[in-house]
């Protein structure tokens, strides 16, 4: 399409490809910069706050959404957790953050991060388009590099732009725009699967449960006080509607018990959905003027809460990087935003990885890989070591400066 006449053509120093909580958060940082951006989605606002996340925010996360100015309403809607329990062979360990690493995380699901960014973006006169179509990003490679799309009217618009960034996510299409013969892809798929609800009930436990047990894996969370989001290990292709409710209150019941009697709070199921997880990193995060952030870049399971994590911090290091570069600095401060973030990128990965195969049964493990497994866990939860090592890696690294 880049030969379509566009009716519209605007100047910007920085594209954004990807109106989620990423791409919002460093069009928030850069218009605090004093550096225009304009973000571009093809999802509507709506799509987007309606599609239900979950969300573990590091501290940091949460102390920068509040000191730029986005919101305050984590503080006040979100919960802080100050540890979390380990279940094995139904015997809970409580993982205590505070006192083993003096951190914490906050619960607060990811649509509410976006709805306080784009209020942000409102509030601050800042530039999204919403629902839009047909995206392009052309002359990646150069010093002027181009974002066409069509708007929801039909009309189609071209932002020159010094710099794109590409935060559209899992799917991404400006990922390929690499060269094949210039781009590394690492990955792994895992052969299991989480079987996840929402469900009207009270809240089980005060605090997010990881349960494992010869019943199987599964995660204990809540949604707000009284819609909770559980999970459990299953089959990547398993059916979702071949579960009956009291076939699912069942499997979880069974792989939560224990001799503390612990049982969870039921009630009605308003969604089932099936989870495949995959492990994902593309190098270079950089192409000529083309910069990957978030999911566009780096997938990870969901077992140790990084992702959106990590995207966020992708995008710090951008906040930092970009108005440098378009004061002068040039490639010499891009050149550090790689490095910065893929340091954190593989750490995560390694953690996300360790803590996935730590709690889950590979399918057609040996007894004898069974039995390592639990001694494994038992090294972890059953020491103080272990204990902090978790809780240094869940409660995540603090941004380093340059």
């Amino acid at each position: 399409m880049a030969d379509v006449p566009v009716d519209s053509v605007a100047s910007v120093p920085v594209a954004i490809v990807g109106a989620g909580p990423a791409g919002l958060m460093l069009a928030h940082l850069l218009g605090r910069a004093g550096v225009e951006a304009v973000a571009v989605d093809t999802r509507t606002r709506r799509e987007i706050e309606t599609t239900q996340r979950a969300g573990i925010l590091e501290a940091d996360v949460v102390r920068d959404l509040v000191e730029t100015g986005v919101s305050d309403r984590v503080l006040r809607d979100g919960a802080e957790h100050e540890g979390i329990e380990v279940r094995s062979a139904g015997l809970p360990h409580r993982i205590d953050f505070k006192e083993l690493v003096g951190a914490s995380t906050w619960l607060y699901p990811q649509t509410d991060v976006f709805a306080d960014l784009a209020d942000a973006r409102e509030r601050d006169g800042g530039t999204v388009h919403f629902g839009i179509r047909g995206t392009e990003v052309l002359d990646a490679a150069t010093d002027a590099p181009r974002v066409r799309y069509t708007a929801p009217d039909g009309t189609r618009h071209e932002l020159r732009a010094r710099y794109v960034v590409g935060a559209d996510g899992s799917r991404s299409m400006c990922r390929d725009l690499v060269p094949e013969d210039h781009r590394v892809r690492y990955g792994t798929e895992y052969p299991f699967a989480w079987f996840g609800i929402l469900a009207e009930a009270p809240a089980s436990a005060p605090e997010l449960v990881y349960a494992r047990s010869a019943h199987g894996f599964a995660l204990i969370s809540r949604r707000t006080e009284s819609v909770q989001r559980m999970y459990f290990q299953c089959a990547p292709d398993e059916s979702a509607a071949a579960w009956s409710d009291d076939r699912i209150w069942e499997t979880l019941q069974a792989r939560v018990a224990g001799e503390d009697g612990f049982r969870l709070e039921e009630g009605p199921i308003t969604e089932k959905t099936v989870l495949r997880f995959r492990s994902f990193v593309q190098e270079p995060m950089r192409w000529g003027s083309l910069l990957l952030a978030g999911d566009a870049a780096h997938t990870v399971p969901p077992t140790g809460a990084r992702g959106l994590n990590l995207a966020l911090h992708d995008v710090k290091v951008l906040a930092d990087v970009l108005p440098r570069a378009l004061g002068g600095a040039g490639g010499s401060a891009l050149a550090e935003y790689e490095p910065r973030a893929l340091q954190r990128v593989w750490r995560a990965q390694n953690f996300s990885y360790w803590m996935t195969r730590l709690l889950h049964t590979a399918p057609g493990a040996s007894a004898f890989d069974l039995r390592r497994q639990a001694g494994e866990l038992d090294n972890v939860v059953g020491t103080r070591a272990g204990r902090t090592y978790l809780a240094e890696q869940y409660t995540g690294w603090p941004t380093p400066t340059r």
